[in-house]
């Protein structure tokens, strides 16, 4: 079915039940799983300047991706787990090209049904709509 599977999070609770998702295919079908966390960079400002502040949150991101892929290593499924820089949006869809996923597995927010078009905005929409493979959004 899938082979290869992105899980982009944002390391909240709300993206381990895409993280479960993702478990269940791998375990059925033997899927490779790449777990991706973006490190949102600040425009106009030169990444040198901030770098130390970059590297608390690549260390912490790295710690949490650990703890999302541990039930995962504890059952020998294959997962890899990336930290990148950049805008979110660009770098999921472009780790979605470069690791030739089958899916891409995200946690989304529910949509207000009495303002439908409110949160049409969100990365999870964008990607789903951008994406050059298909997009499972998990609410």
């Amino acid at each position: 079915m899938f082979k290869r599977i992105l899980v982009p999070v944002d390391l909240t609770e709300k993206s381990l039940k895409a993280v479960d998702v993702a478990y269940e295919f791998a375990a059925q079908f033997g899927s490779e799983v790449v777990l991706l966390h973006v490190i949102e960079t600040i425009e106009h400002v030169d990444f040198e300047e901030l770098k130390p502040f970059y590297n608390r949150l690549e260390k912490s991101a790295s710690r949490r991706l650990e703890e999302f892929s541990e039930r995962f290593v504890s059952n020998r499924l294959h997962i890899e787990q990336s930290v990148v820089y950049g805008h979110r949006t660009k770098e999921i869809l472009d780790c979605a090209i470069r690791e030739n996923v089958d899916v891409v597995i995200m946690a989304s927010h529910r949509i207000d049904p009495d303002r439908p078009g409110q949160h049409w905005s969100s990365i999870s929409y964008t990607v789903a709509i951008l994406s050059p493979c298909p997009v499972l959004l998990v609410k």
